[in-house]
């Protein structure tokens, strides 16, 4: 019988693998802990939470609650083992994470057609089909490895991201429409602030409580991606001079070139969702929300996104990947989890049971399968393939990323509707798998 290898044992790497075996297919799981630990890992159990033993929201009017629910509906192993696992935490989905990682080792580990393989794979084979599932700590090997199958700048290794706002929890009247020097058919949206606004939001910016880092992780920050408060900490006047500057924007509510100003370019073609140029910043989320709704424009601003600066191994995903999470310059190498460009872990379980769901079919000659773009999980993938290639960065799933309503409906009423169409594009896609 043949078989697949997985490289990568965490949730992405399990939660392929328990697709492929579930289907009757032999894996070859690798997992190079506990003969050899990341920086972040502490113990040699698969699918160890890492940062947070969270996973967000519950409810299936959030995108991630929506998300869960699909997962659970295509028979997800890390969502058995939530359900299991699960704690008290109101609205969030908590889970004790020892009992959440064991359960997952048991389960795999037990599995007649799963061996897994305690070693670092330093090369990723080409000849069989293999998932490579090594997360955003990537080992050098398969790092180097990887670059033998893309181009190197296609992959990144330190993540610097703004924060992305909801379209329509920008307030429209205090902003306008234009490109630096009128060039270009408008691209950006610009919050113009004057000399007093400027002050209080760098003020405010200063005061603000910062995310400390991991001890994996150090502050050595890239003059191109400095966050946005320590570009505020070398001076008053530095942010006018770097993302905020106003130069070449004419307000046509005054005619005049504003003090400062803040862009927002979309971040998607149905200009659902607006990212902050130049805003990636290591402020706490509560801190985020505070300052930068003291930009005219953003009172009211819904983060779909909120900024960010970690390490992160992650490809270009646009340039690199299929929508089946082939490599396009190797179809029989998949790629899942947050090294395909997305964030979180329930995102990274989304991406491991689609890539092992399409591995087995490509052993076995079928047609491979992309979940419906109204979907959590198609959403997602579809961001993936279709975002600009310039300004890609990873995300994490909100309802921005899903196709819009055809019809406007009230705000309360949106989400619900739009999870209700998630689930009926769900039922249909999984009779069409089976």
């Amino acid at each position: 019988m043949d078989e697949v290898i997985v490289i990568g044992g965490g949730l992405a790497g399990s939660e392929a693998a328990w697709q492929i075996a579930s289907r009757g297919i032999k894996v070859l799981l690798f997992e190079m802990r506990p003969k050899k630990l990341t920086p972040a890992h502490k113990t040699g159990d698969l699918a160890e939470l890492v940062c947070s033993n969270s996973l967000r929201s519950k409810e299936i009017t959030k995108a991630v609650g929506l998300l869960k629910q699909e997962l659970i509906r295509l028979g997800s192993l890390i969502m058995e083992s939530a359900i299991k696992s699960e704690i008290p935490g109101g609205k969030a989905w908590v889970v004790d994470r020892n009992l959440f990682s064991k359960y997952i080792t048991e389960k795999i580990e037990r599995h007649p057609l799963i061996k897994v393989v305690r070693e670092e794979v330093k090369e990723i084979p080409t000849d069989k089909i293999c998932i490579v599932a090594t997360g955003p700590l990537s080992s050098e090997s398969i790092t180097k490895s990887l670059f033998k199958l893309i181009k190197q700048d296609y992959l990144h290794f330190y993540d610097a991201i703004s924060p992305i706002i909801y379209a329509d929890s920008i307030n429209w009247n205090k902003v306008f429409v234009a490109d630096r020097y009128g060039e270009g058919e408008g691209s950006y949206v610009n919050c113009p602030l004057t000399k007093e606004e400027y002050e209080r939001f760098v003020e405010e910016l200063l005061k603000a409580e910062k995310v400390p880092l991991h001890p994996f992780e150090k502050p050595k920050y890239f003059e191109g991606c400095l966050p946005i408060e320590v570009m505020a900490e070398r001076g008053k006047e530095t942010l006018r001079y770097g993302p905020m500057k106003p130069v070449g924007l004419i307000d046509p509510r005054t005619g005049k070139e504003p003090y400062a100003v803040v862009q927002l370019r979309p971040e998607n073609k149905e200009k659902t969702l607006y990212n902050m140029v130049g805003f990636q910043t290591k402020l706490k989320y509560k801190e985020q929300e505070r300052v930068f709704r003291l930009i005219p424009g953003l009172e009211n601003a819904e983060f779909a996104r909120y900024g960010s600066i970690h390490r992160n191994t992650f490809v270009k995903a646009p340039l690199v990947l299929k929508p089946t999470l082939q490599l396009k310059e190797c179809p029989n190498v998949f790629l899942a989890g947050q090294i395909t460009g997305v964030e979180g872990y329930v995102e990274s379980t989304a991406m491991g049971l689609l890539a092992g769901i399409n591995a087995v079919r490509l052993l076995e000659g079928k047609p491979l399968v992309v979940p419906p773009k109204e979907t959590a999980i198609g959403a997602l993938v579809n961001y993936l393939i279709t975002a600009n290639p310039k300004y890609f960065q990873p995300m994490n799933i909100n309802w921005g990323l899903f196709p819009p309503l055809k019809k406007k409906v009230k705000k309360k009423e949106k989400f619900a509707i739009l999870a209700e169409r998630a689930q009926k594009a769900l039922s249909e896609w999984i009779q069409t798998i089976n």
